[in-house]
């Protein structure tokens, strides 16, 4: 069960199982899909930018500016990211250039919007405070007041699809 519910591993026992359990009943995709039953519609660079910066611009418009924010093919689910922010410094003449990117697994395309939001949300907050620390989290449920319930929905979802349960919206 331990590697079933890799992405539950914080959670109480209790918790983990009965997700185990919905799991083995084949009940646990009724459950998110009842929860969230449209995909959004948030396919391109472009859209993903201008959705994220709808955000930005609403809860931390004082913040460092974005120079990038993009789908990455390249984001891994084996290492339990769904996002990345960095911060990346570059060299030019005798100055140094840093810029904030955004980016965001390509697997997202197709997963309801407010999971997307969640994650959007969780790598904004980056912007001020770079630590997963209670300021970190208090600053994610400012911009979203689901955000503990849409990760730990999202850590259900990523439990299905790892068991092979195809989540196609």
């Amino acid at each position: 069960m331990e590697n079933q519910l890799k992405y539950l591993n914080g959670y109480p026992p209790a918790v983990q199982e009965q997700v185990s359990a919905l799991l083995k009943s084949g009940k646990l995709k009724t459950v998110l899909l009842n929860r969230h039953p449209k995909v959004h519609d948030i396919r391109t660079d472009k859209a993903l930018y201008d959705y994220t910066m709808s955000l930005k611009n609403r809860y931390l418009r004082k913040s460092q500016p974005l120079a990038k924010i993009q789908y990455d093919d390249k984001i891994s689910l084996t290492h339990q990211a769904l996002g990345l922010h960095s911060f990346v410094s570059r060299a030019q003449g005798r100055k140094t250039k840093a810029k904030n990117e955004i980016r965001i697994s390509s697997r997202l395309k197709r997963v309801p919007e407010a999971l997307l939001r969640m994650v959007v949300v969780h790598e904004l907050a980056h912007l001020k405070e770079k630590d997963h620390n209670k300021a970190f989290y208090q600053l994610c449920c400012h911009m979203e007041g689901d955000y503990h319930q849409l990760e730990f929905d999202l850590r259900l979802l990523l439990t299905l699809v790892d068991s092979g349960v195809d989540m196609q919206w």
